[in-house]
This record gives C-alpha cells, structure tokens and sequence, in this order.
C-alpha cells in the first residue's frame, strides 16, 4: 500500500469522530492496541528528547524499507508516536521524504495537543525523516518496487 493510500484511510478513520476529544480518543485506543516495546529497546538511545512523557523511538532499516516502533508512559503520546510509526513502517527512505504528515492537522489531531505533546510529534516526525535520509545516503540506489 502506498504512502498515498495509507493517508486516505488514516484520514477517513480519524475524521470518522466529529469532535475533537473522539479523535483524541481514537488516537488513544489505537496506542493501547500497539504492542509495549520490550524492555531491552527502553534504552537511553531510544529515547525522543525534548518529550516530558519518556517516549521510546526505535528505528531500524531492513530489506530497503523503514521499520519504526516507539512506546511511552503517555497513552496520548503512544497513540500519536504509533499513528507515525505505523504510517511509515514497511516503506523506503524515498518514498518516506516524498511525503510528509502534516495531513494529521487536516483530521483535527495537532491542534488540540499541548504545545509540548506538539514538540514531541514534531520530533518524531523530525527523527523518522533524518533517519530516513541518512539510510538513503548511504543507499541511493532505489530498492525495486514493491508488488502487492
């Protein structure tokens, strides 16, 4: 599935509430479905800084694609961390710079965040594009296309 693709129905399943505190909701229960990272990748270097919530972010590259998994001791933080980590999984550091997520403001996500939970999003989207740049500079050949 492509970013694209990806996007229309993270947007159709977010904006599906008609109100904000059910989007946050949304946003929660999708977190608390995500599974715990273990507790050997709660390491020090995982860690998103600049979160007040201890927020982990691990970022591994495999088989030319992103893989991202994050965990926190915020539910909210969880859910909005996991909505990237899942959004970008699976796809190749090109097709990952070629498309942002500023699409969660369109679905009423960002905006009724504290200014800090807004830091902390940008940081992570931050994190998964330097990372994503750097594999492709190490890698510009592009991967071959994915089928299915």
């Amino acid at each position: 599935m492509t970013l694209a693709e990806k996007q229309r129905m993270l947007l159709a399943e977010l904006t599906r509430p008609k109100d904000a505190q059910g989007r946050l909701s949304l946003v929660v229960e999708r977190g608390r479905k995500l599974a715990p990272l273990p507790e050997d990748r709660r390491l020090p270097e995982h860690q998103v800084p600049g979160c007040l919530s201890k927020l982990w972010l691990v970022m591994e590259f495999k088989d030319g694609c992103c893989h991202f998994a994050c965990d926190s001791d915020s539910a909210v933080v969880k859910g909005i961390a996991g909505l990237l980590c899942e959004f970008y999984s699976g796809h190749t550091p090109r097709e990952i710079l070629a498309h942002d997520a500023s699409f969660l403001s369109q679905a009423g996500i960002t905006q009724h965040l504290t200014t800090n939970r807004r830091n902390g999003l940008g940081r992570v989207q931050e994190m998964i594009r330097d990372f994503a740049s750097a594999r492709l500079a190490e890698n510009p050949t592009p991967a071959p296309e994915r089928r299915g």
